[in-house]
């Protein structure tokens, strides 16, 4: 602990952002790093607590306090302060394989639980580790470093979202020659099409799958292991379980939760509604093909946009379609609006239950003078025009009712409360029911009661011998940063089972 008085002498400061009404015109990212004596100040504010909840990573009350991946905050903390980056570099990366995505797109469950924020206002914690992580990069620091020995192992990972890219990087390090296939076109799965580029600029990706390729991981896109019955690109090919399970010694299935979760209300098949992960699918693509160019996007220019669903899904639509020029954006949540401020029986260090104006909801008010969020609302119906094009909603509002069987709180239909909302472009963002069912019986894995592929507690080996899973695949849909744990996880598992004992590092 460098600074024994930092948390008194200096107040929190966090990134600047550009204004709304000027960053819609792109899809840059818009936040203005911290300078370097700010984010030395802001490690000067860690206390160095003798229980760092921060790191903690635990469950309380069913919800995630503390960083998931076990980081070494206090450490780095103090290293920033002291000036000695590369060394905080170096702890940063013990337990985190990419720092460059948490930094930019993980909602820091570490910053929740800082014990500076019991009594004032937590650590810039996502501050530090973009600083840390950046000053690496251009000091050169955060090369490629390909390991000297090579075990003669072979391991195929299926899926290159943060979940196969963790696991690939530590087995690579390592010393085993690791395969990542990818059914899409680019590298990064959840990473490069499930995130906005104004969330995470995909120029940060590519810069570190380089450096991976430097060190030794190849990567195959356009593949389609298992072959579904509808590949995410056209022009991916059929590649089977059979011919990947006879030639790697070693597979991880880290495919993610890919199937979308439906609204099932009449008039759901009319045209103009789309499933959200389609709609940023096709925007990020198109960006990245032609800056948009080539119009191969679901455009909400001009359109009156509907978005269902009140997460970061929900949020990053709303992003999106005001880029593209809508004409105005509701957000649908069924949920009633969060307190603005901690309630009694949300206490500190859980995670805080309260209402959060994201991004796009802050451009939204920019844009069209009003929180775009309606809650305790969900759709009843769909109504079509004589095309066939969805042209309204029929709206019912909800409200909190003991359900009189399970005696659980559920969000029950007011009666009389219908209004009919005129829309054009629907974007479903309900979340991820689980892993999609041809890969795992391409590969013959269970799946249990949740569509998840089933392993002992705690573990990562399927009932199929040689066949490890990880991610949303194994968990069900979550952040980036469980992903990443998983990853590694799973790699110390798959390391172990190939060569007797392992030396992976996990926290």
């Amino acid at each position: 602990m460098g600074k024994p008085t930092g948390f008194m002498e200096y107040k929190r400061e966090v990134s600047g952002v550009q204004d709304p009404k000027s960053r819609i015109g792109n899809f840059d990212e818009f936040h203005t790093p911290l300078s370097e004596e700010k984010q030395r100040q802001q490690g000067a504010r860690c206390m160095a607590c003798g229980v760092p909840f921060c790191q903690s990573g635990v469950v309380l009350n069913g919800m995630v306090t503390g960083c998931p991946l076990h980081n070494l905050i206090p450490e780095w903390n103090d290293l920033v302060y002291t000036g000695n980056w590369e060394q905080a570099y170096r702890r940063l990366t013990k337990t985190n394989n990419f720092p460059e995505f948490t930094a930019r797109v993980c909602p820091a469950p570490c910053e929740a639980a800082c014990t500076c924020g019991l009594n004032d206002s937590p650590v810039a914690i996502k501050e530090n580790e973009y600083g840390i992580v950046e000053h690496a990069y251009a000091a050169g620091y955060a090369a490629a470093n390909p390991p000297r020995v090579r075990t003669g192992k072979k391991v195929a990972v299926i899926g290159s979202g943060p979940a196969g890219l963790a696991a690939a990087d530590q087995l690579n390090k390592r010393g085993h020659q690791v395969t990542v296939f990818e059914r899409s076109d680019r590298v990064g799965g959840l990473l490069m099409y499930g995130i906005p580029n104004m969330k995470l600029d995909k120029k940060i990706i590519e810069r570190k799958i380089r450096i991976m390729r430097e060190e030794g991981v190849e990567f195959i896109t356009n593949a389609d292991v298992g072959a579904g019955p509808k590949s995410a690109d056209t022009k991916a090919g059929a590649i089977k379980a059979a011919d990947i399970m006879k030639q790697y010694d070693r597979v991880i299935l880290a495919c993610g939760a890919s199937n979308p979760r439906d609204l099932k209300v009449p008039g759901r098949d009319a045209k103009g509604i789309h499933f959200a992960v389609d709609f940023l699918r096709s925007t990020t693509k198109s960006l990245l093909d032609s800056g948009l160019a080539d119009g191969n996007y679901i455009s909400a220019k001009g359109k009156k946009v509907m978005v269902i669903g009140g997460g970061d899904t929900g949020n990053d639509c709303v992003g999106t379609a005001i880029r593209h020029g809508a004409g105005s954006v509701i957000q649908l949540e069924m949920m009633p609006k969060l307190p603005d401020e901690r309630s009694e029986d949300n206490t500190w260090p859980e995670w805080p239950k309260v209402c959060k104006t994201d991004y796009g909801q802050e451009e939204a008010i920019a844009r069209f003078g009003q929180d775009p969020r309606v809650y305790q609302t969900t759709v009843k119906e769909f109504l079509k025009d004589k095309n066939g094009n969805v042209c309204k909603a029929r709206l019912v509002s909800l409200e909190p009712k003991k359900d009189g069987k399970t005696g659980r709180m559920v969000m029950a239909e007011v009666p009389g409360s219908e209004t009919l909302r005129e829309v054009d472009l629907v974007l479903i963002a309900a979340g991820f029911l689980g892993a999609q069912k041809s890969v795992a019986d391409a590969f013959k894995v269970k799946l249990n009661e949740r569509t998840n592929v089933d392993t002992a507690p705690g573990r990562y080996r399927t009932n199929v011998e040689n066949v490890f899973t990880a991610g949303d695949m194994h968990r069900g849909q979550s952040l980036v940063v469980w992903a990443i744990r998983e990853g590694r996880e799973a790699a110390r598992e798959v390391d172990e089972s190939l060569m007797g004992y392992t030396n992976l590092y996990v926290q």
